[in-house]
Parts: structure tokens; C-alpha cells; sequence
């Protein structure tokens, strides 16, 4: 069975894109992460550093082997000023230090995972909050993993996703196909 693994980037328990994450996944089996309970250290950029990387110890470490360890993975950030949430891009930018360390050989474990993105936002996020598609799109490509669908609801005050019946849709529709690709 695939193991499927959420990232949970919101820093609101029980926030909007929590929500719509959890009508994708309703009778999926899955884990999940909220990125806001860790302690990820910004990354302290060192690549062009003799030496290279300076270990962290914080934890990204066991992130990076949780990530390793599932072949689903899905990226639920809200929208925070048109990108990914502050914890879930210090989670991706620590992948540059991840790479290089040789206990994971992250590149060739992260190939051919599969990828979905859900998000939410205000100030017409479906439009605005492409380019935060696309920036997961680049990351995806880069690491050679295979982005495969997203939703992006209309949200902002808490429970308000609820109200987004097109998102709603979105999201059973995405639930339907996931549970096919997991047959």
C-alpha cells in the first residue's frame, strides 16, 4: 500500500486549507505533519562553503526521513502573501542542505513520488496563487518528483472554505482519483 504523507504548513490548528486537505483525504489512509509543531531552522546557506553544510539539529532530519519513507506526498499551505507559508518554505528551502548530505541521496529517493498541492487563499487565489503552483511545479521538476493535481480554495476567515462549493467539488473529485491511483 502507498503511504501517504500531508504537509501541513498552516499556522492555524484547524485552518481553512487544513479543512479542504481533509475532504481530499476523507477514507484515505494517511499521515501527517504539521509543520508548525517542528523546529525547522531557517537554512543557513553554506553550498559554496569549503566543507559544505554545517549540520543542524533540529527537526528536518527526521522530516527528510518521513518524506523518503512515503510515495504520496501533499503540500497544504495556505496562501500567505501569494507563496507557500513561512514554515513550509523554510521546510523546502532546507532541501538544498538535504541534498547534500549524504545519509539521505535525496534526489534519487525523492524521484518518482507523487505530488499534490492544496492551498487556500483570499484576493482571488486562483488566479494569484498560480504562481505558487508553479513554484511547487519547479520544485517538483527539480527533484525529478511528479506533481500530479492541486486545488486552490477561496478562504479567509476560519470555517469560511466551507462555502467554497467549487473547491468542495475540486476536492471529492480529487479524492475519487486518488483513491483510483491507490487501487
Amino acid at each position: 500500500m502507498k503511504r501517504i504523507l500531508v504537509l501541513d504548513g498552516s499556522q492555524r490548528p484547524d485552518g481553512n486549507t487544513e479543512t479542504l486537505t481533509n475532504h481530499v483525504l476523507d477514507d484515505i489512509d494517511h499521515a501527517k505533519v504539521y509543520l508548525r509543531q517542528l523546529s525547522i531552522r531557517p537554512i543557513h546557506d553554506q553550498r559554496h562553503a569549503e566543507g559544505g553544510f554545517t549540520r543542524v539539529y533540529d527537526d528536518h532530519d527526521n522530516l527528510i526521513e518521513e518524506i523518503i519513507n512515503s510515495d504520496i506526498l501533499v503540500f497544504s499551505t495556505p496562501i500567505y502573501w501569494y507563496g507557500m507559508s513561512g514554515t513550509m518554505k523554510n521546510m523546502v528551502d532546507r532541501f538544498s542542505q538535504a541534498m547534500r548530505d549524504e545519509r539521505f541521496d535525496l534526489k534519487s529517493k525523492l524521484a518518482d513520488k507523487e505530488v499534490y498541492v492544496v492551498s487556500c487563499g483570499g484576493d482571488n487565489p486562483r488566479i494569484k496563487g498560480l504562481p505558487l503552483i508553479q513554484q511547487f511545479q519547479y520544485i517538483c521538476d527539480f527533484l525529478g518528483m511528479k506533481m500530479v493535481d492541486y486545488i486552490i480554495g477561496q478562504a479567509v476567515k476560519p470555517g469560511e472554505i466551507e462555502e467554497d462549493h467549487r473547491a468542495l467539488s475540486d476536492a471529492k473529485s480529487l479524492n475519487a482519483s486518488i483513491k483510483e491511483r491507490l487501487k
